[in-house]
């Protein structure tokens, strides 16, 4: 169970996070949509479409964490790149609706997580997840994705817990693709160990996002050279 001012605090700034995100995705013209994005291969639609599915999709991992059942949010990694592909080919005002409305209904199946919880923790591609910690998973989605759309908006403007949230699904990303040995420390004061540690690598948080999510490592100050990391 989550406490319930935990749990309304993490949603409020869900919402928070995601107004924004309306509020860019809102402005975009055909041309701008069909732009690329810092995903590489994906177009600004397609960051939508995906974070339209994934709104959806992770209501499973609601499921999974109240009846102890397991849950996969795809049938199949085909699945989930055809279901991207067709949100993604919707006109532009269809699209940011499908957005919006799978934003309300991830937000509303959260509130169950109030209650009983069957499990303490759900996997999601290899990566465990506390349950308690579903709703920052969508917000570190949210804030990265924005991100990429490469507009004016950047991560600089999310709230601080959430620039942590992101850092925190990005961690869980490199521990479970085995990325090599790192100590990350920000400049707020955090640290996350991958595993043996060895290489030392000082940013904010925002630094940290842009070099753990996109390789961008701008901000970064390290002990020694920076490795190539999996793609999250």
């Amino acid at each position: 169970m989550i406490n319930t001012a935990r749990l309304h605090s993490d949603l409020s700034r869900l919402g928070r996070e995601t107004n924004m995100m309306l509020a860019t995705i809102d402005t975009l013209s055909a041309d701008e949509m069909s732009a690329p994005s810092l995903c590489e291969g994906w177009s600004r639609a397609d960051v939508i479409a995906h974070l339209a599915s994934n709104g959806r999709s992770l209501v499973k991992l609601i499921d999974w964490a109240t009846s102890g059942e397991e849950q996969q949010l795809y049938a199949s990694p085909e699945a989930r790149n055809a279901e991207i592909a067709a949100l993604a080919a919707l006109p532009g005002r269809e699209l940011v609706e499908k957005f919006r409305s799978a934003a309300e209904y991830f937000a509303e199946q959260c509130e169950r997580l109030a209650g009983e919880l069957a499990v303490q923790e759900v996997n999601l591609h290899g990566k465990v997840i506390p349950a308690t910690s579903i709703v920052a998973l969508r917000i570190a989605e949210v804030v990265v994705h924005h991100h990429d759309l490469d507009t004016a908006w950047t991560i600089e403007e999310a709230d601080p817990d959430s620039q942590l949230d992101a850092v925190e699904a990005a961690v869980r990303t490199m521990r479970a693709k085995d990325a090599p040995g790192m100590t990350l420390v920000t400049e707020e004061g955090d640290e996350w160990v991958v595993g043996d540690g060895a290489l030392q690598v000082k940013s904010d948080r925002e630094g940290l996002i842009e070099w753990l999510a996109r390789g961008q490592a701008r901000y970064i100050e390290s002990s020694g050279p920076l490795p190539v990391l999996p793609a999250w």
